[in-house]
């Protein structure tokens, strides 16, 4: 099943697609958060689409990020190999871990706004995993039962503000508009192996990343076990785990993002982003 959630910013509707059409549940959920995941909530909705008729959504709505409000957004750094050896960075011997501030989620369309005094505003095709369960000292071998799904994450990244101005990568990764997610995520059962799917980027049609999670240096159940050793996974939170090459930062003359860019991503069986570039302002 792939859940979506529509309609204007700020006022989204949860909602599911199907056969490449779109379906309102809003009358069945209220909204694909926390308490949903927590409740069972995928078991109970695939019962409620066998036995109920469900509006059909134009096809040319607004889609949101397909999250509500998760409780946080998990980054793996330097998690594609390939990745790591363009930006000239020795390989981690343990999950490098950032986060990024929930006021940058963005639905999958919606326009990525380069931040004020920004120059090195950068982008990442990135797989992510939503959580389904409370997860906490979870064993790798059962970490797979804590996923609800996954969904394409474009983890936009300002450079400078993440590795010239001094602690922590969450400054240049928290900008609004920073996190567009979905379209939709597809549960559990829409993804044969998630340990090869093919990501890829580009910009203005130009492909600048091409790559596959079999390129993963830490896998998905090891991520899971081990962030979970030092906190607590609630349902609904965001694993985003890595980036292939062909970012920004990785060429000898880096052509970083600028008003007028078009920007379009995808992930095997997660569908596909498109986002305009434009300049901050009041």
């Amino acid at each position: 099943m792939r859940l979506i959630r529509f309609g204007e910013a700020g006022n989204e509707k949860p909602g599911i697609m199907e056969d490449e059409k779109m379906y309102d549940v809003s009358a069945f959920v209220k909204d694909y958060d926390e308490e949903f995941f927590a409740n069972d909530g995928i078991v109970n909705l695939k019962n409620v689409v066998r036995e109920k008729q469900l509006p059909e959504i134009d096809l040319n709505v607004r889609l949101g990020a397909p999250v509500y409000k998760p409780s946080k957004i998990i980054c793996i750094g330097l998690n594609y190999a390939k990745h790591a050896a363009e930006t000239n960075a020795t390989p981690p011997k343990e999950p490098i871990i950032f986060f990024k501030a929930n006021s940058s989620i963005s639905g999958p369309n919606d326009n990525i706004v380069i931040p004020k005094n920004s120059n090195k505003t950068d982008w990442e095709v990135e797989l992510a995993v939503v959580i389904g369960k409370r997860a906490l000292y979870v064993e790798e071998s059962e970490a797979m039962n804590y996923v609800a799904g996954f969904c394409l994450h474009n983890d936009v990244s300002e450079r400078e503000f993440q590795l010239e101005r001094g602690g922590q990568w969450v400054k240049g990764k928290s900008c609004d508009t920073f996190a567009p997610l979905g379209p939709w995520i597809a549960t559990k059962d829409e993804i044969k192996d998630v340990n090869k799917l093919r990501l890829w980027l580009t910009v203005n049609g130009q492909k600048m990343q091409d790559g596959n999670t079999d390129d993963l240096i830490f896998k998905i159940p090891f991520l899971i076990s081990y962030i979970s050793r030092f906190m607590s996974l609630l349902p609904g939170d965001i694993i985003s785990t890595g980036t292939p090459s062909g970012v920004a930062l990785g060429m000898k003359s880096p052509a970083y993002l600028k008003a007028g860019d078009v920007v379009e991503l995808g992930v095997d069986g997660l569908g596909t982003q498109k986002q305009n570039v434009v300049n901050w302002s009041k």
